[in-house]
């Protein structure tokens, strides 16, 4: 029988249960009455058995147990009319719809405030791209998940829980990560910033792999205060005290109390170290889920203050004006506006978060970067800012020892990432990115209905273009310098003796637009540009100087040092707005990733978890083969992500 095409239009959303948080908070008598909800995920027509979608294609296989799972069918009428399958541990095909809604949850979120659709990392080894990303519900049999990027997929693990300390699990029962929300929207969260930044996944400081662990875990907390059921609960619970241990606050329960560790995986909460300790404590913090939680208190102390100023009119109502609320219950409608006001303070900061991306150095980049990224990124959508989000951050970030190098003060304006100097604007004027009438021809459609893979296609055509201009004998030495790059042939030499140009390897990583639309219904959009430029570096400075003034290309070197710059154009004007650069030739900083490479600074990552860093960690490709695999496996007491 043939199909039969209807005739109404395509719902905007598909519905699909899942777990709020983890199957642990079932046996909680208070907190299961929240713990399933329903998301809205975009709906995709065209969505296959798996799920495979436009994004993902979630592959159950389970090579431990030497089997592989029936895919679900959402498009199954069934499920269709019933909101998919009901929550449920024992059955795969629940896990395969878990990873698939969460995932496409966040994936929105990210082009919500991006305003562009999202793409995945490129095939190892090539700049192919990665139409959908892989998801394995079962993939290991160990208390493990992670984002390989070598695969472009998310592995999740399963194992029993501990038989001595399981808290509210079975001891011995089976624990699935892909059962998580926080796991899930974590993983996928290390797959969209590798899509963004491909170089964030070289530890060339301390901060760079803690950023990716810590940005993942923000937003996977802030993705809490979505559920308005979930966030009313919790208001109630606690009086609207927020500061308090809650659920709201903390991520992977389950995992963290089946590993033995009495309480959930991380927790968002926790006091600030004295202001003299502050930043002993930072620098003396290097693994990277310890330091990543730093930032996360960070900007969860912040979350906190703007929250508690949102409500602060509630409070001297309920309380006339004692500031002290009656005991019992909190009236229905106070929990209301209270969790209103929560929703709109985390949802202002996740946006706020995701947004800093493209205001962040595509490489080497630091905790201090990224608070002036999301400060910039901030105050360019919204000017005014009444509740002080933007000082909240700073002085949260403050009291955590974080400090922002190159600025004169802690002040809002000082943070901000400044325009191009006028000699600097004066010497972009020529520059390939800034002709107006080939940004609007070149320029991709990134809108919520184009197709993803042609929009890549036309960035990849113009960061050709980009390229090849740089390559120009006519291009001034001034744009270089203005970008932080080098376009001397006698600067110390970058290149293989593979390569014929004489000129230092330029990468144009991306070329993305960025549309966001202020409270004033004002758009603005941006053309994003990543250029990035290496060196090949030696642990020995004497070793550096003599190659340096060597005119032949290094057979062989010790590690790869880069530089490069994130450019923000105005797609109307063809004006450069911000120039953000790590200078391939700052000698400072080449000293300074020395020092963390070899363990001079207080213990080298790269020898911690990868081994050699010239044979191991940049394998050729410049990338580490699987950092999150052994990041993960490796913290805490060897079982713990």
């Amino acid at each position: 029988m043939p199909k039969i095409e209807s005739q109404h239009p395509s719902p905007a959303v598909r519905r699909l249960r899942a777990f709020a948080f983890d199957p642990s908070v079932q046996t909680d008598l208070d907190a299961a009455v929240i713990n399933q909800i329903t998301l809205k995920v975009p709906w995709e027509t065209e969505l296959e058995a798996g799920p495979i979608g436009e994004y993902l294609e979630v592959v159950d296989v389970d090579p431990a147990s030497r089997c592989c799972y029936a895919p679900v069918d959402l498009n199954d009428p069934h499920l269709l009319a019933q909101d998919g399958l009901a929550p449920s541990e024992g059955v795969p095909q629940f896990h395969q719809q878990m990873v698939y809604a969460v995932a496409s949850t966040t994936i929105r979120n990210f082009e919500l405030a991006l305003g562009r659709r999202a793409l995945w990392g490129v095939q190892p080894g090539s700049y192919e791209p990665v139409r959908r990303l892989r998801i394995y519900p079962h993939a290991l049999r160990e208390a493990n998940a992670y984002y390989s990027p070598d695969k472009q997929a998310l592995l999740f693990g399963y194992f029993p829980a501990s038989k001595s300390d399981p808290g509210r699990n079975l001891p011995g029962g089976i624990v699935f990560s892909c059962l998580s929300h926080d796991i899930v929207a974590h993983e996928v969260t290390h797959a969209l910033l590798d899509g963004l930044h491909r170089r964030f996944i070289e530890p060339s400081n301390p901060d760079v792999l803690a950023l990716h662990e810590g940005f993942a875990d923000l937003v996977a907390l802030f993705q809490h205060f979505t559920h308005p059921e979930v966030l009313r609960h919790q208001i109630a619970r606690t009086r609207g005290d927020l500061g308090k241990n809650n659920l709201l606050a903390e991520l992977a329960q389950q995992f963290g109390q089946a590993i033995g560790s009495r309480g959930a995986l991380r927790s968002a909460l926790g006091d600030p170290p004295p202001p003299d300790e502050a930043a002993a404590h930072l620098q003396a913090t290097v693994e990277p889920h310890d330091r990543g939680a730093i930032l996360v208190a960070a900007v969860f102390d912040a979350f906190l203050a703007i929250y508690r100023r949102r409500i602060a009119d509630l409070e001297r109502i309920a309380t006339g004006g004692s500031g002290v609320l009656p005991q019992g219950d909190l009236h229905p409608d106070l929990v209301n506006r209270m969790a209103d006001a929560a929703a709109k303070t985390a949802d202002h900061f996740l946006r706020m978060v995701i947004r800093a991306l493209d205001y962040c150095p595509p490489v080497d980049v630091n905790f201090g970067d990224f608070l002036r990224a999301m400060v910039t990124a901030d105050h360019d959508l919204v000017p005014d800012d009444p509740y002080g989000y933007r000082i909240a951050l700073v002085e949260a970030f403050r009291r955590r020892g974080i400090h922002p190098h190159e600025v004169r003060s802690l002040s809002v304006e000082n943070l901000l990432w400044r325009p191009p100097s006028d000699d600097d604007a004066e010497a972009l004027q020529d520059a390939a990115f800034t002709n107006v009438e080939k940004l609007r021809k070149y320029c991709p459609d990134w809108g919520f209905g184009s197709d993803r893979m042609a929009a890549h296609e036309q960035s990849e055509r113009f960061g050709i273009i980009i390229n090849q201009w740089f390559h120009k004998p006519k291009v001034q030495k001034a744009v270089a310098e203005a970008l932080g790059l080098t376009l001397d042939a006698d600067a110390p030499r970058t290149v293989h003796r593979s390569k014929k140009t004489k000129l230092p390897a330029l990468e144009v990583h991306s070329v993305r637009p960025a549309t966001r639309i202020g409270p004033n219904g004002q758009a603005r959009t941006d053309l994003v540009i990543s250029i990035t430029q290496r060196r090949f570096c030696y642990f020995k400075p004497e070793h550096q100087a003599s190659r340096d003034k060597s005119r032949r290309a290094p057979e062989r070197s010790d590690f790869i040092f880069r530089g490069g710059a994130t450019v923000l154009v105005d797609l109307e004007s063809g004006r450069v707005r911000y120039v953000i650069r790590k200078r391939i030739l700052d000698e400072h900083r080449l000293a300074a990733q020395r020092r963390f490479l070899t363990g001079d600074a207080g213990g080298s990552l790269a020898a911690t978890y990868f081994g050699t860093p010239q044979r191991n960690f940049y394998a050729g490709s410049g990338q580490p083969r699987e950092p999150f695999a052994l990041l993960h496996r490796s913290h805490g007491d060897g079982r713990k992500p």
